[in-house]
């Protein structure tokens, strides 16, 4: 049976630790989700995932059921046994990729640029469902509501999201209330297609809330999950151009939904997002950042470590660290900072040796999780913002 309670608030704000229950263990809350988007996390084993502290990692449906596809995963006993992964589990709905398949990225789609050398594979957005043609082998798909349950309660996650269409920041407000009512919909049927598999108690499933910039459109995109057997939400679609403009759109949606049951922040995982989320009453966060940028040879470590105030890491190509022989971080005690120092590492990266991007992957997650304990005892003792000045100033 899933459960969320809040365990702890804060007195400064609506930041608030808490306990969510799943049949495959407990997360502790504020938490970061790790993307493992295809059933893996990028060049590392579950074993390098658990032993740096990871509560809960992200699937993602729309990829699964390309490859390999979900009747693969559920054959093979679903996708905890599937990837020898046994504790909570979150899985996408989709609906992020439905936008991305006809906007590119929200960066570009901000900024107006083009897909570059990407296909607009997305065909048609219709009442049924989003059709578009597999990024794979060519052929057509229709994703629906009903599908993208199936294909969740398949991969068997605890945590399960509504489909949903994820509208741009270019769009006027009637196409985003159009939208937003559309979703209202696909959330009715995706909550139908759950409770007629008696699926409801097991998997977690969250209603996306939409209404872009609008503080009317998310008010009623907020009213409808409210009012309906959600037991979280997930707020997604467009959060605005710039930081303060997220943060605000953030802030009112929280403020806006049920107090008593879980929230969690689509696709968001900067270090001061965070912190503002968090404030905000946001439980969890997923992104592909902390391991994106390990790839590319960026640690993430406390603002006292980088270089300058513009850095936002410690980037270990930069010829600095050449006979650097500390750890990344003296403070850290992760696998790669008790065995391996920064001058192997920028070696590594100078050889384009695979083993940098999952050492420095490695780090990243073992500091996020560190980061998010941090929070927790942050705001059962009040000093939120001390914890954050630690780690995102000079």
């Amino acid at each position: 049976m899933f459960e969320f309670r809040v365990v702890n608030r804060s007195s400064k704000s609506r930041a608030r630790v808490g306990i969510i229950s799943t049949k495959h263990g407990v997360i502790h809350t504020p938490a970061f989700i790790f993307c493992a988007t295809k059933a893996n996390v990028k060049g590392l084993t579950i074993e390098h995932i658990k032993n740096s502290g990871t509560q809960v990692i992200l699937s993602n449906a729309y990829h699964l059921m390309l490859q390999p596809g979900n009747d693969l995963i559920r054959r093979a006993g679903g996708l905890h046994r599937f990837i020898s992964w046994d504790g909570p589990m979150f899985t996408d709905s989709g609906g992020f990729q439905i936008f991305s398949l006809g906007h590119g990225s929200v960066s570009s789609e901000i900024k107006g640029t083009r897909f570059g050398d990407r296909r607009r594979t997305l065909l048609r957005v219709t009442e049924e469902g989003a059709e578009f043609r597999s990024y794979i082998e060519g052929r057509i798909v229709n994703l629906t509501p009903e599908l993208s349950m199936q294909i969740q309660m398949d991969l068997g996650a605890d945590i399960i999201v509504t489909m949903d269409e994820c509208t741009p920041y270019h769009v006027s407000k009637l196409y985003t209330a159009n939208s937003m009512e559309k979703s209202k919909r696909w959330a009715i049927r995706s909550l139908n297609e759950i409770k007629k598999y008696g699926r409801q108690d097991t998997q977690a499933l969250l209603a996306v809330i939409q209404g872009g910039i609008y503080k009317d459109l998310r008010q009623e995109s907020a009213q409808f999950a409210n009012e309906n057997d959600f037991p979280g939400f997930a707020i997604g679609g467009s959060l605005g151009k710039t930081r303060a403009e997220m943060y605000e759109v953030i802030g009112m949606t929280t403020e806006m939904l049920d107090q008593s049951r879980y929230v969690h922040l689509l696709g968001i995982g900067g270090i001061d997002d965070i912190f503002e989320g968090v404030r905000c009453g946001i439980d969890t966060f997923d992104c592909v950042a902390p391991t994106r940028v390990a790839r590319h040879g960026v640690a993430i470590v406390k603002s006292r470590e980088v270089l300058s105030r513009s850095q936002k890491g410690m980037n270990l190509r930069n010829s600095i660290y050449y006979d650097d022989f500390s750890p990344i971080s003296e403070s850290c005690s992760c696998y790669t900072c008790r065995n391996f120092s920064r001058a192997y590492i920028h070696h590594l990266l100078r050889a384009r040796e695979i083993l940098a991007g999952s050492l420095i992957s490695i780090h990243n997650i073992f500091t996020m999780n560190r980061l998010m304990s941090d929070i927790r005892i942050a705001i059962s003792e009040e000093n939120l913002d001390e914890i954050q000045n630690d780690w995102c100033k000079n």
